[in-house]
């Protein structure tokens, strides 16, 4: 079963790191942080490259904006490093939920456990 395992983590990079990312991790990495949902940030040498390796699914949505900023060069200092600014207007940040059962269903959806009965408009029949 070990060497299935490791030509699927050759070829599967939805479920993890793979075994490429992980030996340029053990090369060239810098362990940078992690965020709270345990996912480990890392860059090179010359800070040319940052990556992340997520804790769980690989789903970019998992990524706070912050550490997003840091990621794309947006910012030069990681989360870790020191706190950025926020507005008082900002929303804590949430994954993309699409696909689960917390995502959004408005009135009348038929994902809603009891769809609301609509009464604005009459459904046509044709004659």
């Amino acid at each position: 079963m070990g060497i299935l395992n490791t030509a699927l983590r050759a070829l599967i990079w939805w479920d993890g790191q793979t075994i490429g990312t992980q030996l340029f991790t053990w090369r060239k990495g810098i362990k940078v942080g992690e965020d709270a949902q345990g996912n480990v940030f890392y860059r090179n040498k010359d800070d040319s490259r940052r990556w992340v390796i997520y804790n769980g699914d690989v789903e970019a949505t998992r990524v706070s904006p912050d550490w997003h900023g840091w990621l794309h060069h947006t910012f030069d200092n990681h989360p870790g490093h020191e706190a950025l600014e926020h507005k008082t207007w900002e929303k804590e940040h949430v994954e993309n939920l699409t696909g689960t059962v917390a995502a959004y269903a408005p009135a009348g959806s038929i994902r809603r456990v009891h769809p609301v009965e609509r009464r604005d408009y009459e459904a046509w029949q044709p004659e």
